[in-house]
């Protein structure tokens, strides 16, 4: 009996992987665009935090399908960071290529994205909520089907005038920016691994707003 449960137990897991997620995996994903003249950009911000978060790590990005990879370890939690290669208006085609081959669940997923409505590097983490205009977050909304996945705002302000969203989102920061950048970014770090030691909830509590 005993081996005809493990029998049957192994290939289903085999045939229907997704249903059997590691909640000790983590994808974190950074929205932005490949491409040297994007690397600076305010709509590159989800790059930007990636790139930070394994600053002090001794990994790399690799190219991967659909994006570039790195993957670190955190108290006994596997979390893999991912930098799409579709360009910002095809994220969720390598988010759900990713979610679903490493069979990470849902509720371990977590979109850095840059945020026009909030002030100069204020920090929201949402578990759910509509696209609000945001390329990205759309083509992920339409590829997960659902609205409920987590999400990390980073404010970029709303500093332009009547008409010219694009050409400021695809602007670099400005000199006053670029020097507060850093800390910013360590409290997105900070943000981010609560997140994954601690859960969406209690990191909300302390990290929303600041």
């Amino acid at each position: 009996m005993f081996t005809f449960l493990k029998s049957w137990f192994s290939k289903n897991i085999e045939t229907n992987p997704s249903e059997y997620p590691d909640m000790k995996k983590f994808l974190i994903v950074g929205l932005g665009n490949i491409g040297e003249k994007y690397v600076n950009t305010r709509h590159n911000i989800g790059f930007k935090v990636l790139d930070h978060f394994i600053e002090d790590d001794e990994v790399k990005f690799e190219s991967v399908k659909l994006g570039d990879m790195a993957k670190v370890k955190v108290k006994g939690r596997s979390i893999t960071l991912l930098k799409p290669s579709t360009y910002m208006n095809l994220s969720g085609k390598a988010v759900k290529y990713w979610l679903t081959k490493d069979k990470i669940p849902l509720e371990n997923l977590l979109i850095v994205t840059d945020d026009l409505n909030l002030p100069f590097g204020t920090l929201r983490l949402k578990t759910k909520g509509s696209d609000g205009g945001h390329n990205g977050l759309k083509d992920i909304q339409e590829k997960l089907q659902t609205t409920k996945y987590n999400r990390l705002r980073f404010g970029i302000s709303d500093s332009f005038s009547k008409g010219r969203q694009v050409d400021y989102v695809l602007s670099e920061w400005t000199d006053e920016e670029s020097s507060k950048l850093p800390e910013r970014l360590k409290r997105t770090k900070e943000t981010i691994k609560s997140f994954v030691l601690s859960g969406v909830s209690d990191t909300m509590n302390s990290y929303n707003g600041t």
